[in-house]
């Protein structure tokens, strides 16, 4: 029985244990998959500074000797603030600025085109501020401009304008008639009753001060004696050549400047018509008819170009030659010359006779009329005379116009008294419009205003000059149809009104401190160039930089000789 037991035991047991081999002990349970961490948004990537815009570094351009030129430093003070420091006082500085050789030009610009590898782009292309800008000049043919857009002004009327050009007054009046273009410049003075008796045209008189004058050159005989200039001078029936060769509204000259300028006419007024008188002077000089009743001879010199200041240069130059002979027993030899050679050599003081000229105003001060042509730097009547050009060295430094008086007055009288020139008639001068073209209004100086001007039912302006421009970079530019053109497309800091007034343009205001010595000029912001740039104050120190500074890398023009900038302010740092 135990044994049985025993037995029964044992087989438990050898189950239990096979049960325990056959049945894995239990996994443990896994422990719980710990859910992933989240990942971290990415720090967002911070968005790139913008760009700062370089700081400002404004240009200055010095000539610390002022040995050539009346101003001493051209600086950007800020970003919209430029500096002229001069010489010493000039009163019409700002009205000398106002003028198109000086107007604004973006810096960019000049420095990528300011030299002999893209000078047709320079001459022909450029880029300004104005309501017009350049779309394609076709030589010989026209000019056309394009409304801008972005101008900081009251936009142009009109989407196109068009310069084209005719050399003979009758031609462009056929235009006009035929209303192929709708404004026109010089209408000739026979043709001013054909324009006012139109219904269709309108007569638009010019005032633009001008003056034309005969003159001499004091180094040859005779006329290197006063009394023999003045002989002529009395001799000459002046009111005749004004009443048969100038339009309506011309006067004769009893100054060499217009009385309309400031200062003009102080002193003692020209003198009257004595043939008398004048041939007594020169019988007392020695110089007496022969059997044929000539005194002596000699040449009267001009070239056969129409201006305001001499419509007939030819019948004029007759009519002078005629006179002399009748009233004095002078026989005069009238040379025609091509216009270029003329003012070489007659502004040259190379012509060995009387010679015709004249001169109408780039800016309205009596500088512009008595400081170039009396100056002791110009030789034009020979040997230049201090009676002449030391007042008026006095009065150029005198902001005051009464201060200044006496000196222009001493100065005119010196010009009565010393005779190197006749002054002989102020011209006056009309153009023309169609009459259905709104605003149409001649200027005092230069262009009239173009893009105010709106022809009805077109918009497209044509303006027919008398000549096509020499190149469209005017501060190395003189003649009016270039510097007319330029007006459409940039502008300066001042300009002048189609009125003749003087008004801040691309400046807010200049104010001149320091003796008359500092001109500050605080420009207009958010001008833009037609190259999308914006105006600042560097700009105008480039374009200064490039058309006074001789010693610049980017003092190139057309011809090289910026006249105009060098007789107005002489050129800064001059080369040998």
């Amino acid at each position: 029985m135990r044994r049985l037991i025993w037995l029964l035991l044992v087989v438990v047991a050898v189950s239990l244990a096979a049960c325990a081999q056959a049945t894995p002990a239990p996994t443990e349970a896994p422990k719980p998959t710990e859910a992933p961490k989240p990942t971290e948004a990415p720090k967002p990537t911070e968005a790139p500074k913008p760009t700062e815009a370089p700081a400002f570094e404004p240009l200055v351009v010095t000539d610390e000797s002022c040995e050539s030129s009346k101003v001493k430093e051209i600086k950007a003070l800020d970003e919209y603030t430029v500096q002229f420091t001069l010489c010493k006082p000039d009163p019409a500085f700002l009205a000398k600025i106002a003028f198109q050789p000086f107007f604004i030009r973006p810096r960019e610009w000049i420095e990528a085109n300011a030299n002999e590898a893209n000078k047709e782009t320079l001459l022909t292309q450029p880029v300004g501020t104005g309501p017009y800008k350049i779309e394609k000049w076709f030589r010989g043919d026209k000019i056309v401009f394009k409304r801008f857009e972005d101008y900081w002004g009251e936009p142009a009327k009109t989407e196109t304008l068009v310069f084209r050009w005719a050399k003979e007054g009758a031609q462009r009046l056929l235009e006009l008639q035929a209303g192929t273009a709708d404004y026109i410049t010089k209408v000739s003075p026979d043709d001013f009753e054909t324009v006012k008796n139109d219904p269709n045209l309108v007569l638009l008189p010019v005032r633009n001060p001008n003056i034309f004058y005969i003159a001499f050159i004091n180094t040859v005989k005779p006329f290197d004696d006063v009394r023999v200039r003045r002989a002529i001078a009395m001799g000459i029936d002046r009111e005749r050549i004004v009443k048969n060769y100038y339009p309506e509204g011309s006067e004769v000259a009893d100054f060499f400047t217009p009385c309309v300028i400031e200062n003009g006419c102080v002193g003692e007024p020209w003198y009257s018509f004595d043939p008398e008188a004048a041939n007594k002077l020169l019988d007392e000089v020695g110089l007496t008819k022969n059997d044929e009743g000539v005194r002596f001879e000699t040449k009267i010199y001009y070239r056969d170009v129409f201006r305001v200041y001499l419509p007939e240069p030819s019948k004029v130059a007759v009519e002078i030659q005629n006179q002399l002979m009748e009233n004095l027993g002078i026989k005069a030899e009238v040379i025609v010359m091509e216009s270029g050679e003329f003012i070489a050599k007659s502004t040259a003081g190379e012509l060995d006779g009387l010679y015709l000229l004249g001169w109408g105003a780039d800016y309205l001060h009596v500088t512009n009329f008595l400081d170039f042509h009396f100056s002791k730097n110009n030789p034009q009547y020979g040997e230049p005379y201090p009676e002449i050009y030391e007042p008026l060295e006095k009065a150029a430094t005198i902001a005051d116009p009464e201060e200044a008086r006496p000196y222009y007055e001493e100065a005119n009288n010196a010009i009565r008294e010393l005779v190197p020139m006749i002054p002989v008639a102020h011209g006056a001068a009309a153009d023309a419009a169609r009459a259905d073209v709104k605003n149409a209004k001649a200027a005092v100086l230069g262009p009239p205003e173009l893009w105010t001007f709106e022809p009805e039912g077109r918009d497209t302006l044509v303006y027919l000059k008398a000549a096509e421009p020499i190149s469209l970079y005017c501060a190395d530019e003189t003649d009016g149809e270039s510097l007319d053109a330029c007006k459409m497309v940039t502008e300066g800091l001042y300009q002048y009104t189609a009125d003749g007034e003087m008004v801040p343009r691309l400046a807010e205001k200049c104010e001149i401190t320091e003796n008359s010595t500092v001109v500050t000029c605080t420009l207009r912001k958010g001008v833009k160039f037609h190259d999308g740039s914006t105006l600042d104050a560097n700009d105008v120190v480039r374009s200064f930089d490039a058309l006074l500074n001789e010693a610049s890398p980017y003092h190139v023009g057309n011809t090289g000789a910026f006249e105009y900038p060098s007789y107005f302010f002489g050129l800064m740092n001059k080369q040998e």
